[in-house]
């Protein structure tokens, strides 16, 4: 097998596996509640985390979650596991841009977040996963197309979606407890 048919086999197969888990999430969607992920404690703040930034179709409000559970949790520990679930989930969009590079260029903002992502590096990564942006699967398929080492990605997707998730968590705790008072509760 030449490497043009490996490699196409190996971008239709990414493709299919992306599709499948997408849509095993989207026919399970009413098993994912915040109700019961808060049960589960740090755990249901990785797994919502996970689930949220794995489909990149389907709105899960984690950050929302992250906010509430920093209430009842310790706020750094909540970010840190916020942080480690998330940046795994995105782990998906980088794959998504390796696979499916030629797709990608269709979309209007997609060759600017590609021209930082190719100017700047993990940087762009880093400050685009710091900032709650709904534009960063963008940014992920720019990296997974421009063949970034899949290390640097994650590294720079760590770092900034913990830094924003532990900022989340940290004004959950302090933002629940700020309006208790306010509200005399």
């Amino acid at each position: 097998m030449n490497k043009i048919t490996r490699r196409t086999l190996l971008r239709v197969g990414l493709v299919v596996f992306f599709v499948t888990v997408t849509t095993l999430i989207a026919l399970n969607r009413e098993q994912i509640s915040i109700a019961r992920f808060q049960g589960y404690g740090y755990l249901g703040v990785f797994m919502m985390a996970l689930i949220g930034s794995t489909t990149v179709l389907l709105p899960i409000p984690h950050l929302a979650f992250t906010f509430t559970m920093g209430a009842v949790l310790n706020p750094v520990l909540a970010g840190l596991c916020a942080g480690f679930g998330d940046s795994l989930g995105e782990l998906w969009g980088f794959v998504a841009g390796y696979a499916v590079e030629d797709l990608v260029d269709k979309w209007k903002a997609y060759p600017i977040i590609a021209g930082w992502v190719e100017k700047y590096g993990p940087v762009t990564i880093f400050l685009m996963g710091a900032v709650p942006m709904p534009l960063f699967d963008m940014a992920g398929m720019a990296a997974g197309a421009s063949k970034m080492p899949v290390w640097k990605f994650y590294l720079a997707t760590w770092s900034g979606k913990t830094l924003k998730a532990i900022v989340v968590a940290w004004a959950g705790s302090v933002g629940v407890v700020w309006l208790a008072n306010l509200l005399g509760l």
